[in-house]
C-alpha cells in the first residue's frame, strides 16, 4: 500500500491579517486544492499572537504530491498575498495517525519538531507511537495525533490536538517529559515545539497507528 504524503506552508503572517488569510484559505485554496487528483484534505494552524501559520495539505501516494506542485505553489503565493510573510514549502511522509475524534475549529495543538540520524528515522515514530500515543488517549480532551517524517533529512514532526486550550495546558508536563527526558535516550532531538489554533481541520487521513 503507497504511503500517504503531505505537504506544509509555513509563514510567518501579520497578525492583524490573520481572520482574512484563515476566510481566504478555507473559502478559496481548500476548494481547490480538493478538486486536485489525489488531494486527501487541508488543515491550518494558526497562532493569532505571532502569527505564525502552518497549512497542511495531505496527498494519497507521492505521484499526486508530485503532480500537485506547480498548483500547490501557485495558490501558496496568492494566501501570501492576503496573510504577507514567505512561504517555506516542505514534503513529507505520514507516518502515523491516531484520533479519538477530528478536530474541530478552536481546537488547540501541540507541534514538535524532532531530529534523529537520518538511517533512525523510524525510531523517532516508533518513540512517538510506543511512548506517546498511549498516554494521550488518557489525557481529558484528547482528539488526535499525526506523525510526519523527512526521512532524508531526519526530520519528525509531532501535531497532537486538544479539544481546548485549557487541555493542552494541562498536557503541558508530559509533553516535556517527553521531549527532555524520554527523547534524549533515543537519540532523538527535540528541535522546537509550537502551540496554535486549529483554524481549519480536513485532513483527513487514515488511522494508521
Amino acid at each position: 500500500m503507497a504511503r500517504m504524503h503531505a505537504r506544509s506552508t509555513t509563514l510567518s503572517a501579520d497578525p492583524a491579517s490573520m481572520d482574512a488569510g484563515i476566510a481566504y484559505v478555507r473559502d478559496e485554496v481548500m476548494p481547490r486544492m480538493r478538486a486536485m487528483d489525489g488531494c486527501v484534505g487541508l488543515s491550518m494552524l494558526a497562532d493569532r499572537t505571532s502569527g505564525s501559520c502552518l497549512v497542511t495539505t495531505s496527498w494519497a501516494d507521492e505521484a499526486a504530491l508530485r503532480a500537485s506542485e506547480a498548483g500547490v505553489r501557485e495558490l501558496a503565493e496568492r494566501t501570501v498575498q492576503t496573510l504577507g510573510g514567505t512561504p517555506e514549502l516542505q514534503e513529507w511522509e505520514i507516518a502515523a495517525m491516531h484520533r479519538v475524534h477530528e478536530p474541530h475549529p478552536a481546537t488547540a495543538c501541540r507541534v514538535t519538531w524532532l531530529r534523529s540520524d537520518p538511517g533512525s528515522v523510524d525510531r523517532a515514530v516508533d518513540a512517538v507511537r510506543l511512548s506517546l500515543m498511549p498516554k494521550l488517549d488518557d489525557l481529558p480532551g484528547f482528539c488526535s495525533v499525526s506523525v510526519m517524517v523527512r526521512r532524508e533529512d531526519g526530520l519528525t514532526v509531532a501535531a497532537v490536538s486538544y479539544d481546548t486550550a485549557d487541555d493542552l495546558a494541562a498536557s503541558a508536563e508530559g509533553a516535556r517529559e517527553f521531549r527532555e527526558e524520554f527523547a534524549p535516550t533515543m537519540g532523538i532531538e527535540a528541535l522546537e515545539t509550537a502551540e496554535f489554533e486549529v483554524a481549519i481541520a480536513h485532513l483527513r487521513v487514515p488511522e494508521t497507528l
